[in-house]
Order: structure tokens, then sequence, then C-alpha cells
């Protein structure tokens, strides 16, 4: 039922792109021709005049999707490499401004200084790195190899965007330093102390009841401080999720089915053998369509399903167990072997590799039939002479981690080792020896130590998802479709969702380049939607989601630009809120001195000994900052009053400042200043960005206009 609702929607929407084409062609054959030429349509957005088209777009999303190898979602790439061309010609433009060019020597020079150039060997003569071997290979494959040339073109690119960058921050780091003068002043600001008595009235002393806040005052906030709450365009929505989940009924007739695989059965005349009796599991596997392959290693207790680990460990050779559950699937198995082995064990090996063999590099010559008669004679040898083993694993092994510790890897566990080197470790007998192949090469092995022999078996367990039914399925098919058509025929959706017992779940601040919806997951079709250009608040549609289908509807649209009234009330509420207070408690606090303060407001005069900007702490309040700095900057002996807080409104008097002893030099603290400066210099592209004159018509491209 999935399926064929998106071919239905699919299908409509390709008649309907046909039929306004053919419409339009009808009409005036030349406006399609104007339209795909028109310049809204070929640029997708501007950066101070420049503009950015659809092709320059295009191409760089495509050589990030190759350099990614199509890894990274779509409209995460097509952010990342939106934000990369907005870089590249905001720091261009920098550049060019201040008449600095990154030039083709630059990029060379950086390309040559990069690592995984200098130890490329084709790049390299005797092993040394060599320019005018990389500069041929540039000029050759220019002419003779399109494909890698664009790749390298790529990479010189993003050096090249690399260097202007650095280039223009360490020009402006430059000039981020710091004078004696600032050393001074901030040290002597952090360390004078001072002594202070002061009346504090906090803010719960106003109970929130008592404050009115209004739309007007957030707004009035909001503009005040409009930097602050600039918003893309965004949409909210409201979803219902009909989730495809097994029935009860669905796990009966699945673990049903799994039982009659156990045993024998008739299929048109044909005798079919059922897992008991069965010695061809590869095609009982095969002619069952198995959801999970089968795996011939030996199990210990811990590795095998736990809901029937003691069963089958008491059991023999022969016994088949289920079906049972285990996780996501109904399960059968019977055990095939029983044996004794190890639980780790300790062993030495030479490794000689061959050309082709995944350890080989370039100085490999030996082919496989030669590698095994190496490896053939030094088993041999060693056979004759095991004390010969250590020193020849550190003369010929090739496995350089074990090569210097004579070839001898302490103890490890069963599933550490490639198969063919476990079974040989693990199978055979402290002490013996024999060659064994590997993806690696040719291994010469002694087994040097076993220990916690104890039972494994092996396994041929058979499995099936337990997935819905195609009547479940259609059964939740049909819930979400009956809900759709109750808000077509005008119920709320409020409504809709408490007759029907269902969960509404809220996604708001949806993006138009978003993919993932909130509790619905990757639905970059309903984000799309979303964004429709007729689309209007109240309306619905269902979708095919990842594991069933859901209903969005639309809930409120906000505009790019100031944030909206309503969204922001929650975000400035306590600002404005303390705003209120503070100036309510001010209209309280007067008198002539502190003790006429503190008794009209039920409050006692307190005592700050010794602080400063460096730790800004009250006694029994806590971090004051805005008052210490006001109490650093006030004469001592005058009557501060209705000074505003984090934590209440205080009034205070300061009786002593302490100037901390003078340095003989402020070098240490200039430096300081001047560090933290350059740190900052992160945040030079986003403020560069923000000067900026960047029109972004990104989603565009993405049919949202």
């Amino acid at each position: 039922m999935a399926i064929l609702s998106k071919i239905r929607e699919r299908s409509m929407f390709l008649i309907l792109v046909i039929g306004l084409a053919l419409f339009a062609f009808v009409l005036d054959p030349s406006t399609i021709g104007d339209f795909f030429n028109s310049s809204k349509v070929n640029e997708i957005g501007e950066v101070n005049g420049e503009s950015i088209s659809r092709v320059e777009f295009a191409e760089a999303l495509d050589a990030y999707k190759t350099q990614t190898r199509n890894r990274v979602p779509e409209m995460q790439a097509a952010k990342t490499v939106w934000e990369n061309l907005l870089r590249q010609k905001i720091y261009k433009a920098q550049l060019e401004e201040a008449g600095i060019t990154v030039g083709d020597a630059d990029i060379f020079n950086a390309i040559c200084e990069n690592p995984s150039i200098q130890s490329d060997q084709r790049f390299q003569t005797a092993g040394v790195f060599d320019r005018a071997k990389l500069k041929e290979f540039l000029v050759t494959i220019k002419e003779t190899n399109g494909e890698e040339w664009r790749l390298w073109q790529n990479f010189m690119t993003s050096i090249q965007n690399g260097l202007e960058k650095t280039t223009y921050d360490n020009l402006v780091a430059a000039g981020l330093g710091a004078s004696l003068k600032e050393g001074e002043t901030q040290y002597m600001n952090n360390n004078a102390k001072i002594t202070a008595k002061y009346v504090q009235i906090p803010y719960a002393t106003i109970a929130d009841s008592l404050v009115v806040l209004t739309k007007g005052d957030v707004r009035n906030y909001i503009e005040k401080h409009s930097n602050q709450f600039q918003v893309e365009e965004s949409r909210d929505l409201e979803v219902v999720r009909f989730d495809i989940v097994p029935t009860k009924e669905d796990e009966d007739a699945i673990k049903a089915d799994l039982a009659k695989l156990l045993e024998d059965s008739t299929v048109n005349n044909t005798p079919i053998k059922g897992l008991k009796n069965t010695t061809d599991y590869a095609e009982f596997f095969e002619e069952n369509e198995s959801d999970i392959s089968l795996d011939d290693n030996v199990k210990y207790k811990v590795q095998v399903p736990q809901v029937v680990a003691d069963d089958i460990f008491n059991g023999k050779e022969g016994d088949v167990f289920g079906p049972y559950k285990d996780g996501e699937y109904f399960k059968i198995s019977k055990i095939t072997k029983v044996t004794q082995l190890p639980d780790s064990a300790q062993a030495r090996h030479i490794l000689i590799p061959f050309m082709g063999a995944s350890s080989a590099d370039a100085t490999v010559t030996q082919t496989e039939e030669e590698a095994k008669k190496t490896a053939d004679s030094l088993l041999t040898v060693v056979k004759e002479s095991p004390a010969k083993f250590a020193d020849l694993a550190k003369e010929m092994s090739s496995d350089k981690g074990s090569s210097e510790k004579g070839g001898f890897y302490d103890w490890f566990p069963y599933g550490q080792m490639v198969p063919a080197f476990r079974d040989f470790v693990f199978e055979s007998k402290e002490g013996d020896m024999g060659v064994v192949k590997t993806p690696f090469g040719f291994h010469v092995i002694k087994v040097e130590g076993q220990k916690n022999f104890q039972p494994v078996v092996k396994l041929a367990t058979f499995g099936r998802k337990i997935e819905a039914s195609e009547a479940t399925e259609n059964t939740i098919f049909q819930k979400a479709e009956t809900f759709a058509q109750e808000l077509a025929n005008g119920k709320s959706f409020a409504d809709a969702v408490k007759e029907n017992e269902l969960n509404a779940t809220s996604a708001v601040g949806i993006k138009a380049l978003d993919e993932m919806v909130p509790s619905v997951g990757n639905e970059r079709e309903m984000v799309t939607w979303a964004f429709g250009k007729d689309l209007g608040i109240g309306d619905f549609k269902r979708f095919d989601i990842n594991g069933g289908y859901a209903v969005a509807v639309l809930k409120a649209k906000t505009a790019k630009g100031l944030m909206p009234v309503e969204k922001a009330t929650a975000q400035v509420r306590s600002i404005l809120v303390k705003e209120k207070k503070a100036a309510l408690i001010a209209d309280k606090m007067n008198g002539a001195n502190l003790q006429d303060i503190a008794s009209a407001n039920s409050q006692t005069v307190r005592t700050a000994s010794d602080v400063n900007l460096q730790s800004p702490a009250l006694p029994g309040i806590g971090n004051e900052p805005k008052v210490v700095g006001a109490m650093l900057f006030s004469k001592e002996n005058e009557l501060k009053n209705k000074i505003a807080g984090d934590l209440g409104v205080y009034a205070f008097i300061v009786e002593k400042k302490e100037q901390p002893a003078a340095l003989p030099n402020y070098d240490t603290f200039r430096k300081r200043i001047a560090g933290e400066r350059k740190a900052k210099t992160f945040q030079l592209y986003e403020a560069v960005k923000k000067a900026s004159d960047v029109e972004d018509r990104l989603s565009s491209f993405y049919g949202i206009e």
C-alpha cells in the first residue's frame, strides 16, 4: 500500500509538471527558453553584488560529494558547500581590497608541503620528495587524464581557499596587540580589593504574579535588541505517526512457520528435510530464505542467544531448539558440533607475504607459490630447531608489530585473529607448528600456550525477522487515511487526535534546507511540502515515512527577519520579569543612608570585605559581577542606590579600596590581553560575513521559493 501511494503521488506530480510545460509552450514557445535563461533561475545567491550561479554551486556540490564519497546527507552537503562558497568569495574580496593575491606559486608551495604529497612514492626520487616529479605529473594528467586533473583542481582549490583564509586571519591577528597601559589597567582593576557595606533586596521578594508582561513589552525588547533576534524563515508542524508494528498475531504466525521448518515435509510430492534431519545447512538456509546468515564459527556460552544458552550447553550434537525469540528475530537452532576449546591462547608466527596480499607493499616480489615454498622451508627449519623461531621471525617476518618480539603474540581471545590463524591456534595442541594462509600471506605458526578450556558448540541458527504482516500494514494505512479524511471533513486536528486516542508531537522551527523532522526522522519530502508557496495554516498531508505513515499539519509560518513576539516571549520573559521587579524594588529603596533603606524593606546591612573582579562574590549571596564592578568605580564613602544586579537590587557604600602592589613591568598582562584577542580570530569570518551583503536563495535550488 505504501509503495502504491508513492507511485500515485509521483505520477500526479509528473503529469502536472509536463502539463504546465506544454501549456506554456502552446501559448508562447519562447517562454520556456526565457524561463530557463532568466537570471533568477540561474542564480541562487549573491555576495556583495557577486552572483553565485546554479552551475557554480552544482559543480562545487558534485566535487564535495566526490571528496566525501557521498557519505554526507544531501542537505548537510548543500549547506557545507554553500558556506564554503560564501567563505571563498568573502575572503577573496577582503584580500583584493587589501591588495593581496594568493598566486599559483603559493598554491604549489603549499601542495609540496602537504605530508600526504611528500610521502607519495610517485613524487619521490630515491625516497626523497621531488618537486620536479610532482610538476611533471600535473602537466601530464592535465593533457591526458581529464577526470584525474579535475580531482586535482578541486584539491588545489581547497588549498587556495585555506591559504586565503589563513593569510587574511594572520593579517588581522597582526594588528590585535595590546599596550603596556592596558596590561597595567587590567592588573589594577582585577586585583583591587574592595570593602563595602551594602543592602540587597532580592528579586524573590516580588511575587511573579505581581509582574504584568505584555506583548508590547516583548516587542519593544526584541526591537531594541534586534541583532539578537534575527531568524531564518521557518515552519512549525504538528505530526501524528502511525507506526507499522507487528501484532501478537503476526509474531504467532512467524513462530508457527518456523516450527514447521524443524520437521520434514513434502511439497509437490517432493520430500523436504527439516532442520532436525538436514545435513546441508547452506542449502536449507537458502531454500527457506533465512533472514540471518549461516554462521559456522564455534560459540562460547556467552556468544549464543542467552534465552536458550543453558539448554544448548546441556544438549548434545543434533539437538534442536526453538522457535525462540531473540531481539528482533524468531530463531531455531541445531547443535552441529560439540567440543572443548581454550578461551585464550599464545602464539608465535612468521609472516611471509606475496604480491597482492593485504600486507604486501611495493618491496614484496614473491609470487604466492614462491611465498608458500619459503614458508614451508621455514617450517622445516623451526620444527628441527624450535629455538631458532624467534630469531627467524625478527629477520624474516613482515609483521613488524610482532617481529621485534620474535613473532610472539601474548594471550589473545578467540575472536581476535583472522579465521584461519585463529582456527589453527585454538584447535591445535600446545607446541604444534604449521603453515596457514590468510589474506595477509602465509604464516608459520607455533602454538605457545592455551588456557581455560571449556565447552563450545557450532550452531546452525536460522532466523526470521519479526515484521508486520501485509494485513497489519493495510490496517495501519487505513487508520492514517481515516485520520486524514476526518481533517478533510473539517474536524479540528486536536479533536481528531483526542477522539482517535493518538499522540501528536510538535516540530518547531523547521528550516527550508533541513532534512530531519523531530519525532519523524529524515523526511525531506515533508520539509519541502511545509514550504509550499500556496500552503496555508491548517493544511495537512499524509506521508509515507520509514516504518509507517505520518499526517502533518502546518501550524505556523515564520518569515525571515525579526523573531515573532509569540516565539520570543519564552526567551525574554525572565529578562523582562527581572527588569520589572528591579523597577518595583527601586521604587521602595528610599532613605538617606543604608540603615534607613534596610529598615524600610525588612533587610539588614551587610559587609563585604576584600572582594575583587576576579572573584566577584558577595558573602551569603553569590556572584554579583555587575555590583562589584560598580563598587570598583565608585567613590569611597558615597551612597550608591538602586543598582540592579543578577540576584537583586543593591544600595552600597564603599568604605575602602586597596590597590594591589605596583609591578616593575606589565608585559605579562599585555601579552595575555593580546593572546586573548588573537585567540578570537575564529570569530572573524562570522563578523565579516555579517557585515557583507549576502542574498541567500539556496532553497530555490531544491524547489523552494
